[in-house]
């Protein structure tokens, strides 16, 4: 089926010193997406000046690199159809205060550094970030009962 995606979910240090990742998983879950990777990565300066090189030249970058490494993320590869999307939408604005009620950023946070979470912008991005934070053998492809009520028929 060409609509089924994996994308990258990073749950940031926040999320982690605030007990929120068994609500934020549980929220992907629910929606169908099927976690086909999971751990913890310890993130180093050289993996965040490729990860946030778009941001380099912007004024707040050594404090964003210094949030990131205070503890270990939580890195999660999601599958389903139209992942990339779909998580976007659950996770709401990159702004909290300006992201949709009942979205994880709009009810868990309120200012940008501190925003929980992030989760790919494109497929070809999603693609990249797999690559960077996992290797082929920490993703998983399985069945699931639930697959065929969730993704449709055929998957």
């Amino acid at each position: 089926m060409s609509d089924l995606q994996k994308t990258v979910v990073l749950l940031k240090p926040d999320a982690l010193q605030r007990d929120l990742l068994g609500e934020i998983i549980n929220r992907f879950e629910r929606k169908g997406l099927k976690i086909v990777g999971l751990k913890f990565i310890r993130l180093t300066d050289e993996l965040l000046d490729i990860h946030y090189a778009h941001l380099s030249d912007k004024p707040f970058f050594e404090s964003l690199k210094k949030f990131m490494m205070q503890t270990p993320v939580v890195g999660i590869v999601l599958e389903g159809l139209e992942a990339v999307s779909e998580v976007r939408k659950i996770i709401g604005s990159t702004n909290p205060r300006q992201a949709d009620a009942g979205t994880i950023r709009a009810d868990f946070s309120m200012n940008v550094p501190s925003n929980l979470i992030h989760a790919s912008d494109s497929e070809e991005t999603a693609q990249n970030e797999i690559k960077r934070f996992f290797s082929n053998h920490e993703i998983f492809s399985y069945e699931k009962i639930s697959d065929r009520y969730i993704f449709g028929e055929g998957v």
